[in-house]
């Protein structure tokens, strides 16, 4: 393991090299030691490494890390990240954008970023999102989330419908809408998030396997006349 308790002068390149080092618990020491300390010259690489970082603890104490430094410093280089073609990069920029909270970033969270290809950046978008939305923008937002519905494996339409039911009451417009859906996948996934605004704590079963099926091959025949 990299020492990272050294004398003053030189602290801030050990936890430079330390960060990068080869062991996860180096990293994640290092990350520790850096939000403590609080250094501005710390951030660039902090943001650097949330966008190849592998270990999701190490991950998750390089957010913690950013998020004891002030907004001014870090929102405008997280926001630098959603361009990146790293999906990493812009999915951990936007986790962390939820964490800090800082209004300014709201203008950042575009339709582009909100319906990005990747699940995980969009993931971590509509989270951001329901944390930044001004309430002017709840109902847009709203609409902009509800064009997602359907969209990936249950993971990811559980994030969406989480997202959906923080909008409180302006999320029912889009729902009773997504219901009349032509597109079983869609309703079903609807259907799911209405329950949970109904019920948080209900479990989520957006019966969306069956819908596919039912576009797959079709309604299953009626049992045809008894002989």
């Amino acid at each position: 393991m990299v020492p990272i308790n050294t004398t003053l002068d030189d602290t801030r390149d050990v936890l430079l090299d330390a960060v990068r080092a080869g062991e996860s618990s180096t990293r994640l020491q290092a990350a520790l030691a850096i939000g403590t300390r609080r250094d501005p010259g710390h951030v660039e690489a902090l943001v650097a490494r949330c966008a190849v970082e592998p270990d999701f603890f190490v991950r998750d104490m390089l957010t913690w890390a950013l998020t004891r430094f002030p907004a001014e410093v870090t929102v405008p280089r997280l926001l630098a990240e959603l361009d990146s073609g790293r999906s990493q990069a812009r999915s951990q920029a936007l986790h962390t954008l939820s964490k800090i909270a800082d209004a300014s970033a709201w203008p950042a969270i575009t339709p582009a970023v909100l319906h990005d290809a990747d699940d995980e950046v969009a993931r971590s978008a509509w989270r951001a999102a329901v944390v930044l939305v001004p309430d002017g923008e709840r109902a847009r937002l709203a609409a902009d989330l509800a064009e997602e519905l359907g969209r990936g494996d249950r993971a990811v339409r559980l994030s969406l419908s989480r997202a959906l039911v923080a909008l409180d009451d302006v999320v029912e417009p889009v729902l009773r809408a997504a219901l009349a859906s032509a597109d079983p996948v869609v309703r079903a996934h609807a259907r799911a998030t209405e329950r949970l605004v109904l019920d948080p704590d209900a479990a989520f079963d957006p019966d969306v396997d069956e819908a596919i099926r039912v576009v797959a091959l079709g309604p299953a025949p009626a049992d045809g006349p008894a002989c």
